[in-house]
This record gives C-alpha cells, structure tokens and sequence, in this order.
C-alpha cells in the first residue's frame, strides 16, 4: 500500500477459534498488540474488519503474570475481574482497554500452521489520530523487546528466538514483508549495532555523527557527543534533534538554489517548489546526496554506517514539491533524539535481535524472503507474513 505522506505499513494477523484476520500496524516502538473490541467499545473507528468479540473466558484477571508485567509492581485489585491498560503515544493519541487471551495462528516457513497462546489488548477507548476514520488497520502490533510485544511472548512459548525483521520496498506502491524468528536473517553482508538497555522498551542505540554527504550536521555544541537513534515503524516519518534539523534544512537549500521554498505547501513542514516539473523523485533523486549516520568504530570492525538514500528521505506532493520526510523532533518530545521512521527504513532488511541485543541491517529489494543457508535449528521456526 502507498506509505506516504501519511501512511503506515500493516500487516494481518489471524485471532481467535474460528480464526478471523486483523490488520494490524508493525509497531517497534510498542510492546502490547491491541486490536479494536467490543467489550462494548467507547470510542472506535470502522476499520477493515469486525470489532474483535471477547468471550467472558478471554479476559484476563488481573493476578495473571502478564497483568502484572504490564502494570509494574502495583497492589492488584483482589474484587477486580479483569486487567485494565492504557497507553499513551509521542502524537498524544492513546488506546485504553482490557487484556485479552486468545489463540493466534500462524504459518512457519515451511507451510505448516501452528496455533500459540496470545495475549493482547482489547481495545475498547481509543484517542486522538487513532480516531481518524475510515482506518485502513483494527490495531497496533507491539514489536518492541518488552515482555509483552509479539516476538518476546512467541520466544517464550518456544516457538522462536526473538528475533524478528521487516524489509520495506523502496517504491511507495510497493509492499514488502515482515518476518519473526531467525531463519531469513543473512548470515553475511549485515551491519550490526547493539542497542542500549534503558527505562523504555525502544530498539535504542547511538550515533557519533549525522552526515550530509561529506558536510556534518552536527553542530559544534554537539561535536564528540553521542546521539540517542531509535529504530521506530510505528512512525511514518524520520525526526532529528533541532539543531541537526535546521542544518539539515539549510544544507538542502544550498543544494538547490534553482528550488523555492513553498509555504502554502501543507503536505508537510519543510517543502521546496522545483523550476522544472517532478513526478516522481527519481526526477530529483540525483540533485541531493544520501543522509549518513555513523556508529562508533570498535577496533575489529570497519567504520558502520546507516545511509539513507535522498528517495527515503524525499516526498514529492500532490502539488509537484519536493518535501523533507525528516521532522523536527521536538514536536514530539525528541529535543536530543534521533527518531527513524518508515520513511527512512525503506530499501533495507532490518533485523532486531533481542537475544543478543542488536539491531542490523542490509540493502535489499524487498521483494522475496531468502531464507539463510544453515542447518535448521527446531527453536527458530521463521513465522512470516506478508505486508499489504
């Protein structure tokens, strides 16, 4: 499905007995899967299929150990009998509901269906952008390392090793895939950087410097320190700390003198009017030079850098302008935060590996999953599904 300027890639996943399909968006930046319920539902948006139906039995109570992993340490409510949650999100939109257990099955890499206990959030209050209507998904699938995202719940079960990945094709129109266990992961030609344990259940690791082309973007209160980078599908655009924004900024008017600034442009924050017509942004893709981020250097391994092509960080609107899908990170709370987004995870296979903590990534088409040539291991099934 086109992803941009405001859109999102889904993927389907299949609940209960019978199993019905959900379009869920691929979120890791969120550890709870929710999905829109009726239990009876406050607020709901027509999505692409029927409010998920809880049966009394599905509920979950609160002394259950998943319960008590999402709610922290809290004294639970001995006369309560079912597990509330609500989460907030950067766009001040929020989902509030119940937990749920049910089964979800899935088709390993090799054909066969397996069905796994899931539990998940029944989604009976949603806020904000999650309103928008009609909704092109009934849902968010948590993919973060927390103990309640997919992968980790799948890990748990025996099913997998967490791991998982998406590869997300560079063409708009195009689709691409999402995997989860080890068995697509290349064996060779990944770059690898560990993420950082903190607070928050975000794929997070750091950068010494963002580069455009050979210019540095960093400015010189920034220069030699390192800068926070979180791995986030679940946002359609790529933020930047301000400083490094505004450089940028400056960096591509430079670049283009023969290009206007274009204010009346809503599509988004920064746009540029073009002396020539633009369809595509292969029509300017050659004008402008890739965005570099580059990780620390260990002694045994070569400079690892993480390149982000002009097409996935350009947009061209309706209107025929050429727009920056790189946001200023402090309209969502990301003063000193490197935020990457859909718009800047095209192109690429990227791997998350919470068994060993990192993340990697690989140039790719997208297109196909190869899967790694090795001797199969019965831990790593590979479940994947295919990204509409």
């Amino acid at each position: 499905c086109p992803v941009m300027p405001a859109g999102h890639y889904f993927t389907s996943i299949n609940i209960g007995n019978p199993a019905r399909p959900y379009f869920l968006d691929i979120d890791t930046g969120s550890a709870l899967t929710w999905i829109q319920c009726d239990a009876p539902c406050t607020n709901c948006t027509k999505g692409p299929h029927p409010l998920y139906k809880p049966a009394k039995e599905n509920i979950v109570p609160p002394k259950d150990s998943h319960c008590q992993e999402l709610q922290g340490n809290q004294d639970y409510c001995d006369t309560c009998k079912q597990c509330d949650y609500e989460i907030a999100y950067a766009d001040r939109s929020s989902s509030a509901g119940v937990l749920a257990r049910d089964n979800m099955r899935l088709i390993t890499a090799d054909g066969e269906r397996q069905n796994m206990d899931f539990v998940f959030g029944c989604a009976h209050d949603q806020q904000g952008k999650l309103l928008d209507s009609p909704a092109s998904t009934d849902g968010i699938l948590g993919l973060s390392n927390g103990a309640m995202s997919l992968p980790t719940q799948l890990a748990k079960q025996g099913i997998i090793s967490n791991v998982f990945g998406h590869c997300i094709a560079t063409d708009p129109s195009s689709s691409g895939y999402m995997f989860l266990g080890d068995d697509y992961v290349p064996r060779w030609g990944m770059t690898w950087v560990p993420v950082r344990n903190g607070p928050e259940d975000v794929y997070s690791t750091v950068v010494q410097k963002v580069n455009y082309g050979g210019q540095e973007l960093n400015v010189r209160e920034q220069a030699g320190k390192l800068t926070q980078v979180i791995f986030d599908s679940g946002s359609s655009y790529t933020y930047f700390p301000h400083e490094i924004y505004t450089s940028l900024i400056a960096s591509l008017e430079a670049a283009s003198p023969g290009f206007a600034r274009d204010e009346s442009d809503q599509t988004l924050p920064f746009c540029m009017k073009p002396n020539f017509p633009v369809r595509s942004v292969d029509d300017v893709k050659q004008l402008f030079k890739p965005l570099l981020l580059h990780f620390s250097k260990t002694w045994f391994v070569i400079p690892r850098t993480f390149a982000i092509a002009p097409e996935n960080y350009l947009i061209i609107s309706d209107k025929g302008n050429v727009c920056l899908g790189v946001l200023d990170g402090t309209e969502i709370g990301h003063s000193s935060t490197i935020v990457i987004g859909d718009v800047s995870l095209r192109g690429k296979l990227v791997a998350y590996d919470n068994d060993e903590n990192q993340i990697g990534w690989a140039q790719s088409g997208c297109t196909r999953p190869q899967k790694a040539s090795r001797v199969p291991f019965f831990l790593s099934r590979a479940l994947r599904s295919q990204l509409l």
